[in-house]
């Protein structure tokens, strides 16, 4: 990871690479993910995950295993305590349909041939990813790396369905769930359901049908980089972001009707009513004086989200003033008109004290 003090340079707070990484692959129900290096490293996401998890209302523990090495393996090398570890994931119970081997940063500076092991005859697909953060990696890379690990995976589809995979979702934001629902809300209009969350509450079987949806919907445009592997080996086409705002969840519309050779024009037109009948119910903020404001420095604000909110301001009209009740910038940005009515519910509350 880059270690320039710059307080301009955010890579430096980013998050681990391995986090990233968990983040996604602990969401394939029959997998397990094998962590190579220091048992604190497996120790601190592992509290991470399983305390994310409690707060969803989710009564489950991530399956995590470690290789605990220990300074004569980081002298000496830590493949023969790797492949122990991936002898004892296989045979816990129930046997895992496939296993993960994420690397650390001291296993990536002694060396360990991770891909090497794992590509062994195992009974099993064991895959390598690479999450040692050190050397350049931060949160969305694991993010990334994950993902392309995982499909590898998938299978060239036989056939393609009127359906579309969200790629990439953000486990650990606490409405992940209310996003996908709104995507689904939004694809049903259409006509378009969903054929895989890719990876959310998946198992290992489910992800050889990636190929076979008609679009592939990326949770934001970092995910680029997925997208355009995914659609070099299923020439699967994407769009690169959830709908953000009111305008823009009309335009995600038409690009998708474009994409899947749907009519969008009535979807979008019913969009547009439903909109107007949500603002409606916010007429009582016609008027109020706010001041929108980053929670952190400008450095960190998202252009998508500031297009909301100035958009927001002039559907109710909104006077924004230096002055007037201090707003904050929503991060991650509104998805769809669902998370535009949270969003506005919030300042209610704030603005109505």
């Amino acid at each position: 990871m880059n270690s320039s003090p710059s307080p301009s340079n955010s890579s430096r707070f980013e998050g681990c690479t391995l986090t990233g990484a968990l983040s996604v692959l602990t969401e394939i129900r029959d997998a397990v993910c094998v962590i190579h290096g220091p048992s604190g490293c497996a120790h601190h996401n592992f509290s991470l995950l399983h305390a994310t998890l409690l707060s969803n209302d989710r009564l489950e523990v991530p399956r995590l295993l470690s290789t605990r090495l220990t300074e004569k393996d980081i002298i000496f090398g830590g493949e023969e305590a790797l492949e122990s570890s991936i002898a004892r994931a296989l045979s816990l119970s129930p046997a895992p349909s496939s296993v993960f081997v994420l690397s650390t940063c001291i296993v990536e500076t002694i060396g360990d041939d991770t891909a090497a092991v794992s590509a062994k005859a195992w009974g099993v697909p064991v895959i390598a990813v690479p999450t040692a953060g050190f050397l350049g990696g931060v949160f969305e890379t694991g993010v990334r790396n994950a993902l392309s690990s995982a499909a590898l995976l998938a299978e060239s589809a036989r056939e393609r369905t009127l359906s579309a995979n969200l790629i990439g979702e953000k486990n650990l934001e606490y409405g992940v769930d209310e996003n996908a629902a709104e995507i689904v809300r939004l694809l049903a209009r259409l006509g378009i359901g969903i054929n895989l969350r890719f990876v959310r509450g998946i198992a290992t079987g489910d992800i050889g049908r990636l190929g076979s949806a008609a679009v592939n919907i990326l949770r934001e445009p970092a995910l680029r980089p997925v997208g355009e592997d995914l659609k070099r080996r299923f020439n699967t086409p994407f769009v690169d972001s959830f709908p953000v705002g009111l305008a823009g969840t009309c335009r995600f519309l038409a690009d998708i009707g474009r994409i899947c050779g749907v009519d969008a024009s009535a979807a979008i037109e019913e969009e547009q009513a439903f909109q107007r009948e949500m603002l409606s119910r916010f007429a009582d903020l016609e008027g109020s004086r706010v001041c929108f404001r980053s929670p952190h420095s400008m450095l960190d604000a998202d252009p998508a989200a500031e297009a909301v909110l100035a958009e927001c301001a002039i559907a109710l009209d909104l006077a924004v003033d230096p002055d007037g009740t201090p707003i904050p910038l929503p991060y991650p940005a509104p998805v769809g008109t669902a998370g535009v009515r949270r969003m506005l519910n919030r300042w209610r509350v704030q603005i109505r004290g």
